[in-house]
């Protein structure tokens, strides 16, 4: 796989035509079929006016559709940018504010989602919208500057692409401490590099049924997808609505003869927890994939117990260092529940470094601050040159060398494995999100409602691997935590928001005068502990439990 992300699917459209590309339920799109469209999509971007390195959002659910969208935008010279479509209007604002987009692709079902963004005061300016089905009566409200139909008389030719491999391919916004989303940007090189090596890993080949679980605008999702059209294999993408059902998500593995599977461990332990996986089960899977967050290991233990012919792999990175950087195979199943995982050793083209603060190799097998170099590495957040640099620092005696301070802790085993050992800072993983808390909060404090707050994270067992808590102080009698919850829920999407509550008369603090987080986390440790907690957080706590949709 060479060049741009976008020739993998042509290479496959003339080798292959008729294969199967993508599958969502009843609907599915040959390898023909998914480059004529996106070709003909191309072309009407460009005479929408879209030119070379222009960013084009698009506000489509995990569909075929949104794959023909994220591919004709690569072929017209774009950089794509996937929108959350259960975020809240007020941050997908922050998000198009920031990228600055030229048009938004859009769908009837999402049409509520920019007619309120319209809505919002002081109201959001709409670019373009280009309507990529026969729209609802609702979404004329928004003005298209193309429709479906319009889609359907263009040229499927090929077209001419001027990208080189060095620019940028999109941009991923995660969460920011400030209480901004943060536009990570990543290049068709950056991908190319990780998929070409994972493919030659993994031994996929076009024989492939793989899982699409992530939503688009997650970076795990451009491994399912163009490790799959590398290869002209079939991507079987997950229903969003099937999440978090266990039993239903093993019927999806077996039902669609999956032979690959990649999510978040979330998924994972929630299916080991309502024993969803029986013995030899899923006939065709060869290998299973995590990443994005720790796997606890009875759930792993679980898993590899029944299925004895399937190989196990934790990948470990973050967006910034596209897709993964790491990689640990499980040789054997752990005998003790406590036995740690590593992440293993660096990809092809990469490298793990565990510093002091010095920049310095950790003395040892100390543990000390974990930083990634090498071919994956973004070229920073977008239009961020000060976090870019706080982020990516020089390294080495000069040139280009650049590496990337994660935030996480790690140490360096006597078997030369690296592992994880937390974060450093106040980022969490939660249902295989990275989220701030520090967003969080800010968001919190904006609300008419609390008088103060703090937000505070909170191990778990369960689906969320991170439970978010907020302590907070009301305005008046009248703030609730259903009150507040439901304000916060126009602010953030729905994994950032708290699982747990208190109302408190004030806020711990300590001798500096500080909020004391260590001991708002003893309350909610005490709270989580008891056998009877707080009838007024079940609900909530139950909520914000289900995986993003």
């Amino acid at each position: 796989m060479k060049g741009l992300l976008q020739d993998c699917v042509s290479a496959q459209a003339e080798r292959t035509p008729d294969a199967v590309a993508v599958v969502l339920r009843d609907q599915t799109l040959s390898y023909a079929e998914l480059d004529q469209l996106s070709n003909q999509l191309a072309r009407l971007l460009k005479s929408a006016g879209c030119q070379r390195g222009d960013r084009v959002a698009f506000a489509i659910p995990k569909s075929p559709t949104a794959l023909v969208a994220m591919i004709g935008i690569l072929k017209a010279d774009c950089i794509h940018v996937p929108i959350d479509t259960s975020s809240p209007a007020a941050r997908v604002a922050k998000i198009l504010l920031s990228s600055d987009p030229r048009c938004i692709l859009a769908v009837g079902s999402t049409s509520k989602l920019l007619n309120d963004l319209v809505a919002l005061r002081p109201g959001v300016q709409l670019p373009g919208v280009g309507w990529m089905d026969n729209v609802s009566a609702d979404g004329e409200r928004v003005p298209g500057i193309f429709h479906h139909a319009d889609l359907e008389r263009c040229s499927a030719a090929p077209v001419t692409c001027q990208n080189s491999s060095t620019d940028i391919a999109h941009i991923l916004y995660t969460s920011g401490s400030t209480g901004d989303p943060k536009g990570v940007v990543i290049t068709h090189a950056n991908v190319i590099h990780f998929v070409e090596w994972a493919t030659r890993y993994f031994g996929m080949d076009s024989s492939d049924r793989v899982s699409g679980h992530p939503p688009l605008h997650f970076d795990l999702s451009g491994f399912d997808i163009f490790g799959t059209f590398s290869v002209g294999a079939q991507l079987h993408l997950v229903p969003p609505d099937m999440v978090p059902m266990p039993n239903e998500m093993a019927d999806f593995i077996r039902d669609s003869q999956l032979t690959q599977w990649f999510s978040v461990p979330s998924v994972l332990n929630y299916m080991a927890k309502f024993d969803a996986v029986k013995f030899q089960d899923f006939p065709c899977l060869k290998r299973l994939l995590w990443c994005g967050e720790v796997f606890p290991t009875p759930a792993l233990i679980y898993w590899m117990r029944r299925l004895p012919g399937v190989t196990f792999t934790n990948l470990y990175g973050p967006t910034e260092t596209t897709i993964a950087s790491s990689y640990y195979t499980v040789p054997n199943c752990p005998s003790d529940d406590n036995a740690s995982i590593p992440i293993g050793t660096a990809c092809d083209g990469e490298q793990l470094l565990v510093l002091d603060d010095k920049l310095q190799p950790a003395a040892g097998g100390a543990v000390g601050d974990l930083y990634i170099r090498g071919a994956g590495l973004s070229p920073g957040y977008w239009r961020d040159p000060e976090k870019t640099a706080q982020a990516f620092l020089p390294y080495g005696d000069g040139g280009d060398d650049r590496i990337y301070k994660t935030g996480d802790l790690a140490r360096l085993g006597p078997d030369g494995l690296v592992y994880f050992m937390g974060r450093s800072d106040s980022q969490i993983k939660s249902r295989g999100h990275r989220i701030e808390l520090g967003e969080v909060e800010t968001a919190l404090n904006t609300l008419e409602e609390t008088k103060e707050c703090a937000v505070v994270a909170m191990p778990t067992e369960g689906f969320e691997g991170t439970l978010i808590c907020s302590a907070y102080v009301p305005r008046d009698t009248h703030a609730t935590h259903a009150s507040i919850r439901s304000k916060l829920s126009r602010l953030l999407p729905s994994y950032m928001l708290p699982a747990r509550w208190m109302c408190l008369e004030q806020l711990p603090k300590n001798a500096n005068g500080k909020i004391d987080r260590r001991q708002i986390r003893e309350l909610f440790a005490n709270q989580l502990a008891s056998e009877l907690p707080p009838s007024a957080t079940a609900p909530y706590s139950r909520a914000s439990s289900g995986a993003h949709r």
